[in-house]
C-alpha cells in the first residue's frame, strides 16, 4: 500500500496542471523555504492593502480665477475707430474725421501700436480699459477724440484637447468654455467608458490628472482653464492577469475605478465548477514595503515585497472578503486546482498507462501464437 501511494506521488508530480498547487504556495512562504510572504486575507489584510490611485489637482490648479472673457492676451487682435473733432485731424484723412485701424494684432509683450499714441499696453486689459488708455493718449494733441475698441478674430488664450475625445484640436478659451467641463464638451465630449477615463491637464511644468467620473462628483475639480493649457483624455491602462482553474485565462484590463477580488474571478467567468478548489484563491503583488510591513507585522523590510494573499470561499466571510479586497494593477489572479482533481488526473494517467501496457501485452501473445 505504501508502495502505491509512493507511485501515486511521484506519478502526479509529471501530470499537467495549470500551476501549482495550494501546498506548494505555501511551502515558498518565508516562513519555510521560499522568498514570499503568504498573508490570509482578513477583514485587517483588506483595510491595510485598500490603496487606489491617487488622483487630484493641487491649490494651484483649482483655485486659479475663470479667466475674464473680455481680457486682451497676446495673439489677440484689434480693430480701432477713432472719431476727431475737427476737420483736419491727426489720423482722419481729408473730408473724415474717422479713422478706422483694423487687424492691430497685439504682439508677444502683450502691446499694440498706435500712431501718434505709441506702444499702449493692452495685454492684461479689457477693451474698455485700453480705449481709455488710447484717449488720453491722444487727447494731448487733438480735442476730444472718441476711441472704439473691439476684440476682432479669435482669441489669444488658447487650449488643446487631444486623446479620447469627439474633435481633437485647439479651442480658444470663449465665455461659454472656460472651465474644464465645458471645454471638454466643446471638444465633443469623451469617447471612452467614463467608468476608465482619466483626465490629465498640463500647465507649464505642472500637471493634474482625475478621473472623469470625479470631474462631475466634485464641482472643485471644474477648474480654471488659462492659455496654453494642454488637455489629456485617455483610457485607464491598468489590469491584472487571471490564471489558474478560471472560466479563461487572461490579461484583463480594468472596467471601473476599483474592483474586488470576486469581481476580477466573475470577470473572467468565475471559477470553474470542475476544477477548482475554492480554499485556494490566491493574489500575487509585489507590495511597497509600507504596506507590506503593515499586514505582515515587521518593521525591518526594505523595497518591495513579494506576497501572496489567500482567499477562502468556504469561509462563512469568506465571500465577503472577497468582496472587499481590492485588485491592484499587476496582481495575478490564480486559483488552484482542486486536491481531488490531481487525484484523478493521476488515476486516469495510471489506469491508461495499465491499459496501454494490457493492450501491448495481448498483442505481445497473439503474435506469439501465430
Amino acid at each position: 500500500m505504501v508502495g502505491l501511494c509512493s507511485f501515486l506521488v511521484v506519478a502526479s508530480c509529471g501530470l499537467p496542471r495549470p500551476g501549482p498547487s495550494k501546498a506548494e504556495i505555501f511551502e515558498g512562504s518565508v516562513q519555510r523555504s521560499g522568498d514570499a510572504f503568504i498573508v490570509v486575507v482578513s477583514d485587517r489584510v483588506t483595510r491595510a492593502t485598500a490603496v487606489t490611485p491617487a488622483f487630484g489637482f493641487s491649490e494651484g490648479f483649482q483655485n486659479a480665477a475663470i479667466v475674464g472673457s473680455d481680457t486682451i492676451r497676446p495673439g489677440d487682435t484689434l480693430g480701432l475707430t477713432i472719431w476727431e473733432n475737427v476737420q483736419d485731424g491727426l489720423l482722419a484723412s481729408e473730408g473724415q474725421n474717422a479713422t478706422v485701424l483694423e487687424e492691430v494684432q497685439v504682439d508677444g509683450a502683450g502691446f499694440i501700436f498706435v500712431p501718434y499714441a505709441g506702444r499702449i499696453r493692452a495685454a492684461g486689459n479689457t477693451p474698455e480699459a485700453i480705449r481709455r488708455l488710447i484717449t488720453s493718449r491722444l487727447d494731448e494733441q487733438t480735442p476730444d477724440p472718441q476711441v472704439q475698441v473691439r476684440r476682432l478674430a479669435g482669441d489669444g488664450a488658447t487650449v488643446s484637447v487631444v486623446g479620447s475625445v469627439g474633435g481633437q484640436g485647439v479651442y480658444a478659451i470663449e465665455r461659454p468654455t472656460r472651465t474644464l467641463s465645458s471645454m471638454l464638451a466643446r471638444a465633443g465630449g469623451i469617447t471612452i467608458p467614463a467608468e476608465i477615463a482619466q483626465i490629465t491637464v498640463i500647465r507649464g511644468k505642472h500637471s493634474g490628472k482625475i478621473w472623469f467620473q470625479d470631474l462631475f462628483d466634485n464641482p472643485h475639480f471644474d477648474i480654471a482653464l488659462r492659455g496654453g493649457d494642454r488637455i489629456l483624455v485617455e483610457e485607464d491602462t491598468r489590469s491584472f492577469t487571471a490564471l489558474g482553474a478560471t472560466g479563461a485565462q487572461n490579461r484583463v484590463p480594468f472596467e471601473s475605478q476599483t474592483i474586488s477580488a470576486i469581481e476580477a474571478i466573475a470577470s473572467v467567468g468565475g471559477l470553474n465548477s470542475n476544477t477548482a478548489d475554492p480554499t485556494g484563491v490566491f493574489v500575487f503583488r509585489n507590495e511597497p514595503a509600507a504596506v507590506a510591513a503593515n499586514v505582515v507585522g515587521r518593521n525591518d523590510l526594505i523595497g518591495d515585497q513579494r506576497v501572496a494573499y489567500v482567499l477562502d470561499l468556504t469561509q462563512p466571510n469568506g465571500m465577503f472578503q472577497a468582496r472587499d479586497f481590492a485588485i491592484r494593477d499587476g496582481d495575478t489572479v490564480y486559483v488552484t486546482e482542486a486536491p481531488f482533481v490531481t487525484w484523478n488526473k493521476t488515476i486516469s494517467a495510471l489506469t491508461g498507462s495499465l491499459s496501454s501496457v494490457n493492450a501491448l501485452n495481448t498483442l505481445a501473445s497473439g503474435g506469439g501464437a501465430n
